[in-house]
């Protein structure tokens, strides 16, 4: 069991609660150095292990101050982080989540804390300034003009960086939207559910890093037949006006 939730340094004035959740499939070589960073935010964390089939279990094992989740199979990104809200919600305010294969620095959160509104409910998302550089992967930079565009069309906010996953989640905001994808389009959907229940989504910059032995379960055909699936469902509800 993790701590009880409070706010940080950057938390205290707003009085907002938080606790971090990190959905993990496959990550045995990145999570450990990923959650030990999240615990020194000084929140709750929980992991939210997808089925994992490799040593991550093992290195979960021994880590203090935090609450292990696990799906008996892989049900999808979406679904480990609904999962991950459910616990939260119990205990904060917002959930702020992040990805388990080390791009993402732990504490650049304390700048997404501090551009929560006061006494106000919002979606922040960490925008990877560095996602145009050469050494980042074509796929996610293709991805992510692909999904900025159809957001918009969707009838979503106008955002630079709608494929990040380092955001923070109002809670159970986020788990009323009612969102159906439960796969990397959760993401996706989640941003367009937001903005047309009127929550405000909030970018901030962050780093990004992407390291050797980071593994990715973006399967570029695959995901993009989901992404185009979710897309037409979302354009069709916003035309026969439907939330």
């Amino acid at each position: 069991m993790g701590a009880e939730a409070k706010p940080n340094e950057c938390g205290k004035n707003s009085g907002h609660r938080f606790a971090v959740v990190i959905p993990v499939y496959n990550h045995g070589i990145t999570v450990k150095a990923v959650v030990l960073g999240a615990v020194k935010l000084g929140f709750p964390v929980i992991v939210v292990d997808d089925g994992s089939t490799d040593i991550t279990p093992q290195r979960l094992q021994g880590i203090p101050g935090i609450r292990v989740m696990t799906h008996e199979q892989n049900l999808g990104k979406g679904a480990a982080l609904m999962t991950g809200f459910r616990v939260a919600a119990e205990m904060a305010d917002f959930a702020i989540t992040m990805d388990a294969d080390g791009q993402h620095f732990p504490t650049d959160a304390l700048a997404m804390i501090a551009a929560v509104p006061k006494g106000k409910k919002a979606l922040v998302i960490g925008y990877r300034k560095q996602m145009e550089n050469a050494s980042v992967p074509w796929t996610s930079r293709m991805g992510r003009r692909f999904s900025n565009l159809w957001i918009t069309a969707s009838g979503g906010p106008g955002i630079r960086d709608s494929q990040s996953g380092f955001r923070i989640y109002p809670l159970p905001e986020t788990l009323n939207l009612r969102t159906r994808a439960r796969r990397y389009q959760f993401e996706v959907e989640v941003l367009v559910k937001a903005h047309r229940n009127k929550l405000a989504v909030i970018e901030v910059p962050i780093r990004v890093a992407y390291p050797v032995d980071r593994v990715s379960h973006f399967h570029p055909f695959i995901d993009f037949l989901r992404n185009s699936a979710t897309f037409s469902r979302l354009i069709f509800r916003r035309i026969v006006g439907l939330v």
